[in-house]
């Protein structure tokens, strides 16, 4: 609790929300409820009318609380008193009886011993109201739950059927409080809970922990891959993150399926695909309850010992790539994403696991060029982005960013600044796409701090892009003097992680010096201009040179594109809007704001996270 008095505090919502409460309560002239002014905007439209927030009337002054955000205070002539504290997470309701015979009819129907795993696993039993599904009838029928955490959820199963139900939110593995505890160095990761306890009915060892993800594999899924708009649904790794870190190998045992796959393949980039093992089910089988069912726990064992690193480096078999080459025999090669601009979609496309490399002489907007494409790939995909600026303050990188979501000016000026609902609605969305990777220690930025970072945003938000911004700013730790050689290990490593973790990368560099004509125009600098090393050429999979033309504009020059089917070589102009930031096809035209632009997130969550 903190109590804010007289101006607030200025953090995400600050000044603003004080003045929207203290306008309100200055209309109050009798006790009573009301719908609070101050989250009922981030609500959903049907709980939107509730009088949540309670105001009477004291010999010292107003006092008011909200039942929803739990915002309250006093407020008198004198002095305001905030208090804004965080929402309770209550505990749900748990049976503190169960039917240990239910419970082991249910699991022996599935193979599974209820005496090997009751110490580590929390089962209930109770009756709970299902939908219809197919053929199924919907009404109350008796029910196992599996119990999350410290009373955290409980997702309940039928006796006879696969339907679900939950009581809270689940927000971690199952199984996580007994890897902490044991500090296991091999994890093992389920796609259910009835695959984890075929698992740990047939694996009982105290330094192998078996876990199971809360919600199955992700429901959108194209060629083995998550759509990004799931991003949201991998909160629970990052809980898990000492865990994950502390282990020395983790295997994925998601179910054989395209689903299944996905799920595998995303938890890997969150993790660190360099400790995740995969293994390989028997045919006629696609999950661990399949394998217990059919060929019981000895081969679950064999299973697990015989867990393969998923591959990095190395050398393959045409097996290794059948589903992709299949893909590409049926499907054709299908280019990467849209930039947002169609004239720029002609020279290149966007596609995760790449590195672009940026140039331009200073100020000629590479940097508002970047923000250009996220904002854009925010938009149309979902992505989500980690930035490493180190010429743009995080605070002012944000109000840029705000700008070009909006379409209008984020300060105060001749043109029309944006008003505080569209100001506050940006910050939402912004939280909800960007991490920013900020090093405030002091200590020299290097490559290992920028990545290891970069490595926790993958992690914790899914992030798809990351911007470093400039390349100078790293300080070099290559064992030789040679700067040619430094720059060469350091793009190798970036191409590395980027091709790791599925992430693109656009790094941006600053060329030599370049030289001016008669009128005073800079010669456009190309890849092999950049400052330092040829490497810059070499290594980028796509090289774009943003440059200023004092007659026909901004020119976005590619000269370099690795993959045909990505791109080309050659030049596009654009028009670029001083007021909004934004770029434009030569004549600039509005980019309408976007329909999803709707907080999903009242500001004071996670308040402390935000930069």
């Amino acid at each position: 609790m903190c109590p804010l008095t007289g101006d607030f505090k200025i953090n995400r919502r600050g000044k603003f929300m004080q003045e929207v409460l203290d306008t309100f309560l200055n209309t109050i002239t009798q006790e009573g409820r009301y719908v609070c002014p101050v989250c009922t905007p981030n609500r959903k439209k049907v709980n939107q009318r509730e009088r949540t927030l309670s105001v009477s009337f004291k010999s010292d002054g107003l006092v008011f609380l909200c039942h929803h955000c739990e915002i309250s205070g006093k407020r008198s002539e004198d002095k305001p008193t905030y208090v804004e504290r965080p929402k309770k997470v209550t505990a749900i309701s748990v049976p503190k009886e169960s039917d240990s015979g239910i419970v082991s009819q249910y699991l022996k129907g599935r193979g599974i011993d209820h005496d090997k795993i009751k110490d580590r696993f929390a089962l209930v039993t109770g009756k709970r109201y299902f939908n219809a599904k197919g053929e199924l009838n919907a009404g109350e029928f008796p029910a196992i739950g599996f119990v999350y955490g410290d009373k955290e959820a409980v997702k309940w199963r039928p006796l006879n059927d696969k339907r679900f139900t939950q009581d809270g939110a689940a927000r971690t593995f199952w199984g996580i409080e007994h890897a902490k505890k044991s500090e296991a160095k091999t994890i093992v990761i389920c796609e259910g809970e009835v695959d984890c306890l075929s698992v740990a009915s047939s694996i009982i060892d105290d330094q192998i922990a078996i876990l199971s993800v809360p919600n199955g594999a992700p429901q959108r899924v194209a060629n083995r891959k998550m759509d990004a708009k799931e991003d949201n649904k991998f909160s629970y790794v990052w809980e898990a993150k000492a865990v994950m870190k502390s282990a020395e190998k983790i295997i994925l045992a998601t179910d054989s399926d395209e689903a299944g796959e996905a799920l595998r393949e995303e938890l890997a980039r969150r993790i660190g695909r360099a400790k995740c093992y995969q293994v390989q089910y028997p045919d006629g089988t696609k999950d661990m309850n399949d394998v217990l069912q059919q060929h019981g726990t000895e081969k679950i064992v064999d299973i697990v010992n015989a867990a393969e690193p998923l591959p990095l480096e190395g050398v393959y078999t045409v097996d290794d790539y059948k589903s992709e080459v299949t893909h590409l025999y049926t499907n054709g090669v299908i280019g990467g994403l849209s930039t947002g601009m169609p004239v720029v979609d002609e020279l290149f496309t966007v596609v995760q696991g790449q590195l672009s490399v940026i140039t331009g002489v200073p100020g000629s907007g590479k940097s508002e060029f970047i923000d250009q494409l996220m904002v854009n790939l925010a938009k149309n995909y979902d992505w989500k982005f980690a930035v490493a600026s180190f010429e743009n303050p995080p605070p002012l990188h944000i109000a840029k960013l705000a700008e070009k979501i909006v379409g209008k000016p984020f300060f105060d000026g001749p043109n029309g600044r944006m008003n505080k609902e569209e100001a506050d609605n940006a910050l939402t969305y912004i939280h909800n796409h960007w991490l920013f990777l900020e090093q405030r220690s002091g200590e020299l930025v290097t490559i290992d701090s920028v990545l290891d970072r970069a490595q926790q945003a993958v992690m914790r938000m899914g992030v798809r892009g990351l911007v470093i911004d400039p390349y100078n700013y790293i300080a070099q730790q290559s064992n030789s003097d040679n700067e040619h050689q430094s720059i060469n290990d350091l793009l190798t490593r970036l191409v590395a992680f980027a091709r790791a973790n599925d992430v693109h990368i656009w790094f941006i560099a600053h060329p030599s010096k370049m030289p001016t004509d008669a009128s005073g125009s800079t010669a456009v600098p190309k890849g092999m201009n950049i400052s330092g090393s040829a490497s810059f050429f070499a290594k980028a999979d796509l090289g774009i040179t943003v440059h200023q033309n004092k007659d026909r504009g901004v020119e976005i020059h590619c000269w370099k594109v690795r993959f045909k089917w990505i791109g080309k070589v050659g030049k596009v102009q654009l028009k670029y809007d001083v007021p909004t930031g934004r770029y434009s096809e030569k004549v600039f035209k509005p980019i309408p704001i976007p329909q999803s632009l709707q907080p999903n997130k009242s500001w004071h969550e996670n308040d402390d996270d935000w930069l």
